[in-house]
């Protein structure tokens, strides 16, 4: 899940989910037509999910071997015993935590949870941890006992899979970090930016001249991936770290993305590549925002617009007939429900009305590399050269054959983008430069950037002008109507195998901010992606 959020990634946790509900309906069968079978040896095994005594039984011996350090016990009332008493070991091991009361809390079904009281002790330093989790008690498949439902968060909410807890001195020194006007920007604050500001610690805590403390964190499995901190023992000295964030950008983001589940956002300003914002509302606590690899919908016909364009194939002006329907080797493409035919369309008039087969008509025009080298050679994509400050996806558009020729054009196929992607693909159809985005100075450690080529001027016209028409009178009208000054966006939606509606995408402008917005499970463009970033560029500056 570190590496972005991929197709293949969503499948194993489907599967995952499927195997879970199978076991589930089995159980239920098995307590539907009673309480057990017998084994071989006659003695009566117990099937079904574990009634309350049960659940009350092993939470009791599982708690209290886990408050006296028993880990190998403890972990013998899981499902998974060896998993439990690694993480169990580690944690009155390496992560030094002693004292541990644990307080249960009503049971709902199988499920308990519990309050943890303890101390954490580490040279000479100690501090109280206190925190909630939960837990759920299972029918073991080969046992039939009842045990804990192993995972990592059962011993910490926040532990994921191959996470480690350690007390120590902090890999890094602390930051105070500050937006481009000098306000300090904190998690509690501004709660997306916990896993920006873990990395930007990570990376240039040390740069910024702070002294590091002793600290409680999770270090997280994966090579470059900054800790996070549960609990400060002994206070380090934080040095100053100046970003490109804008506070009250970044205000506006939070607050835009809360009213959407699985939704991120990333402002950016055109004329410099500067991040103004970037926020995140998902479940997983992951940074898709920077991270996500996803099929962008429509907000791709922006790059493919400038292919056409850009190859002589046709112009804004220019003949992109919109039919019903358009097949490309055996495939055959539709527009959405109710998007009335247009045989005379001109490329703006279609790109206006995300008019799906007018693009993939010019599969038949466009060489397989035509879209890949617009967007690696301009809008400087996919070369995986990013230096953003934090880690960054920095799109994906391969020279894909097939019937992914026609279907890249419209955003789907292979192409894979996130917010942040979009947000610098819109900020270079704006301006016609490609300034690769970043969200600390580059003057702070003297990175190479990624560069390209950017567009021409009489390509950057026109795409202005087909983005403006969009917002006015388009299908981006409805979300952008209100907003003052230079204005143009472009809708998308994605179709997910497995998904009952399409992830929702949506790209636009204002002024000197581009921003770029996703919602998984979304819908349409302006059903949830097109508020955000509407609320975003009415804020941002």
């Amino acid at each position: 899940m570190r590496k972005g959020v991929k197709g293949a990634v969503i499948g194993g946790v489907c599967a995952v989910m499927v195997g879970g509900a199978g076991y589930g309906a089995y159980n239920l069968m098995s307590a539907l037509s009673g309480t057990g079978g017998s084994g071989a040896d006659g003695v009566k095994v117990l099937s079904g999910p574990p009634g309350a005594s049960e659940v009350r039984e092993t939470t009791t011996k599982f708690f209290a071997a886990w408050e006296k350090g028993e880990a190998a016990t403890a972990a013998s009332y899981t499902d998974d015993a060896a998993a439990a008493g690694t993480l169990l070991s580690d944690y009155g091991g390496d992560a030094h935590i002693t004292a541990v009361h644990i307080t249960p809390e009503a049971a709902t079904g199988t499920t308990v949870p519990f309050t943890v009281r303890a101390t954490v002790s580490y040279g000479g330093q100690s501090k109280a941890l206190d925190y909630k989790s939960s837990l759920t008690v299972v029918r073991g498949r080969t046992t039939h006992r009842a045990l804990v439902d192993w995972r990592p968060s059962v011993v910490h909410p926040q532990l994921r899979t191959g996470d480690t807890l350690v007390t120590g001195a902090a890999a890094s020194p602390p930051i105070e970090a500050v937006d481009r006007d000098g306000q300090v920007l904190t998690k509690e604050r501004y709660p997306s930016l916990g896993p920006v500001l873990d990395e930007l610690r990570g990376r240039y805590g040390s740069k910024a001249g702070g002294r590091a403390g002793i600290e409680l964190v999770i270090h997280h499995q994966g090579e470059g991936q900054a800790d996070t901190t549960l609990l400060t023992l002994a206070e380090g000295r934080a040095g100053k770290l100046r970003t490109t964030l804008s506070a009250s950008a970044q205000a506006a983001a939070e607050t835009a993305v809360r009213k959407y589940p699985e939704s991120s956002v990333v402002a950016v300003k055109p004329s410099t590549g500067e991040v103004l914002a970037v926020a995140n509302h998902r479940g997983d606590g992951f940074d898709a925002a920077f991270l996500g690899e996803l099929a962008p919908g429509s907000t791709m016909k922006i790059i493919s617009a400038a292919t056409l364009i850009d190859d002589g194939l046709t112009t804004a002006n220019g003949p992109a007939p919109c039919p019903p329907t358009a097949t490309w080797q055996s495939q055959t493409f539709s527009n959405l429900k109710g998007l009335a035919p247009d045989e005379h369309a001109t490329l703006s008039e279609s790109f206006a009305r995300s008019c799906n087969t007018a693009f993939v008509k010019y599969a038949d025009s466009v060489k397989v590399d035509s879209l890949t080298n617009e967007a690696q050679q301009r809008f400087g994509l996919g070369q995986d050269n990013w230096k953003v400050g934090i880690p960054s996806f920095d799109g994906k558009v391969p020279a894909s054959g097939g019937p992914d020729t026609a279907a890249n054009l419209i955003g789907q196929g292979q192409v894979q983008m996130s917010p942040l992607n979009m947000a610098s693909v819109t900020a270079t159809a704006m301006t016609g430069t490609f300034r690769q985005p970043v969200i600390v100075p580059q003057r702070l450690d003297g990175r190479d950037l990624a560069t390209a080529g950017g567009l021409s001027a009489g390509t950057v016209a026109q795409l202005r002008a087909m983005m403006n028409r969009t917002a006015t009178s388009g299908t981006a009208a409805g979300v952008m109507a209100g907003l003052s000054g230079s204005i143009g966006a472009k809708t998308g939606s994605a179709e997910v195998d497995g998904q009952t509606r399409s992830n929702s995408w949506f790209a636009g402008y204002r002024d000197d901010v581009a921003a770029a917005a996703m919602a998984q499970d979304g819908g349409h463009g302006i059903d949830a992606a097109g508020p955000i970033v509407a609320s975003v560029l009415r804020t941002a500056r």
